[in-house]
């Protein structure tokens, strides 16, 4: 696998020699962002000082999870290509999840210290990684400090939690002034409004001019709905469901996607969510195989138009039918498999503007067989899904690709050139997706042949260099015996 991840990281090296740090040198929007979504209690516990109370054996009870956790294993999203780390609510709280929240002015001692907090954030930063926290203000604890002074404030749940009254003014400065306090504090990219749908919208518009006193902070929402004045990106609508009825097994109809491929741009797409049930839950329920599933998944999620979401777990095609099993402990000890696969994606869609904010074309889609392209005026791809259970095969005319052009294929290392009547034939097996770089033709990719050449040759030296040192080895042992 490893030698795999090589060979493949060479060949975009190779094929994209314009694209690659682009991205670093411009200023990058919420459309350039990738983000990586998690809850701090259930991804990695390393202080037991702070495990108070904790039962990871019961779902519904804190697991153990904290900051200095997060921080000593933040190579695993940061080595995935992630852009933005979603650490979830932080402040103290009475459950797990951080949703409800006892007081604003303090973190969650489950969770750590304020210095451990800073610390994760600055580990974060130095991995040129953004971080985002969520902000819960409709299913607080009743117990919450301002339910005392200001009752007033507050509406009760049906499940006996209380929503904070967005629309009363004094409500409305208090929760800004905290946040406000809370963002210089620790010097955070970003915030999340939880249930954003029911906020006054109002208090958003105003609460995000108060907030963003700097560029690429970004205030999201968490809910699937129509743009609002005051966030940066909301849920695209209808995304989560669609995508789960065309991927959870194969020959499913992807006809409701390229619509909602062409609504994306500038949204917030995800699968999971932490709001209920996991993609694996459905996958499994639909006797698909959830490896593959998830991998077309993913490629269609990380090369369609929006802001990627990706919830912890998705990499390791955690399950769970409803809340707490799907708040599962993160298991990173897996098969790497699907975690090298969103590893490529991401490196692509990072080296590529194109594959981030330029324009969509479908090509085509019928019966499982779906092929588009995305471009701007510097570079193309087209992007093959096979999600059938045969193979599939299009011819793409040459006004499409281009004159004297070739497809190089970056995973199934497929290279299309044009037949006798100029035309591009694609052909990929079934459950597979290719993503294909349009490029000038050209002969045989010398550099790419010699790379691989002297990779082989050092291998094989280094297989005769440990053949004879064991030999040696024999050789030393049977004199000794016959000493």
């Amino acid at each position: 696998m490893k030698k795999k991840m090589m060979i493949w990281a060479l060949a975009a090296a190779l094929l994209l020699p314009t694209t690659a740090g682009v991205a670093a040198e411009e200023t990058r929007t919420i459309e350039d962002e990738s983000i990586y979504d998690v809850l701090v209690d259930r991804y990695f516990n390393k202080q037991i000082q702070n495990d108070y109370a904790v039962d990871a054996t019961d779902p519904a009870a804190f697991s153990g999870g904290d900051f200095a956790g997060m921080e000593s294993e933040l190579a695993h999203v940061r080595d995935m290509g992630f852009t933005m780390l979603s650490v979830g609510p932080v402040f103290q709280t009475a459950s797990y999840d951080g949703r409800q929240v006892l007081d604003y002015s303090q973190l969650e001692r489950h969770f750590g210290t304020a210095e451990e907090f800073q610390s994760l954030i600055e580990e974060v930063h130095e991995g040129e990684m953004k971080v985002i926290v969520d902000l819960p203000t409709q299913e607080v604890s009743a117990k919450h400090v301002w339910v005392q002074e200001h009752p007033e404030w507050f509406t009760e749940n049906e499940n006996e939690t209380l929503s904070l009254d967005t629309s009363n003014e004094e409500a409305q400065q208090a929760l800004i002034k905290m946040f406000a306090d809370f963002r210089d504090t620790y010097a955070i990219d970003g915030v999340r409004l939880l249930n954003a749908e029911a906020l006054d919208p109002v208090f958003v518009e105003t609460f995000s001019a108060d907030i963003k006193q700097k560029e690429e902070f970004y205030v999201l929402a968490d809910a699937e709905m129509d743009n609002q004045a005051g966030f940066d990106a909301v849920v695209q609508a209808g995304v989560e469901q669609t995508l789960r009825d065309s991927y959870r097994n194969f020959d499913q109809s992807l006809a409701e996607v390229p619509e909602l491929m062409q609504q994306a741009d500038g949204k917030l797409i995800r699968v999971d969510s932490l709001d209920g049930s996991r993609f694996t839950f459905d996958i499994v329920e639909s006797r698909g195989y959830p490896p593959t599933r998830w991998r077309m998944l993913f490629s269609q999620l990380l090369t369609m138009p929006g802001v990627p979401v990706v919830q912890y777990g998705s990499e390791t095609a955690m399950n769970g039918e409803a809340l707490p099993e799907s708040h599962q402990i993160l298991d990173m000890a897996v098969e790497k498999e699907l975690i090298d696969h969103i590893t490529n994606l991401n490196s692509l869609r990072n080296s590529s503007e194109a594959l981030r904010t330029g324009d969509l074309e479908m090509l085509h889609e019928e019966e499982g067989w779906m092929v588009y392209k995305r471009s701007n005026d510097e570079e193309s791809w087209i992007i093959a899904i096979n999600n059938s259970s045969e193979t599939k095969s299009l011819s793409v005319a040459p006004d499409v690709v281009g004159e004297g052009m070739e497809l190089r294929g970056l995973f199934e290392s497929d290279i299309v050139r044009p037949d006798e009547d100029g035309q591009y034939r694609l052909t990929l097996d079934r459950e597979l997706v290719e993503t294909y770089h349009i490029t000038e033709k050209r002969g045989l990719n010398t550099a790419y042949i010699v790379t691989l050449g002297l990779m082989y040759l050092i291998f094989m030296g280094f297989l005769w260099v440990v053949w004879k040192k064991g030999k040696q080895r024999k050789a030393d042992e049977a004199a000794k015996q016959t000493k």
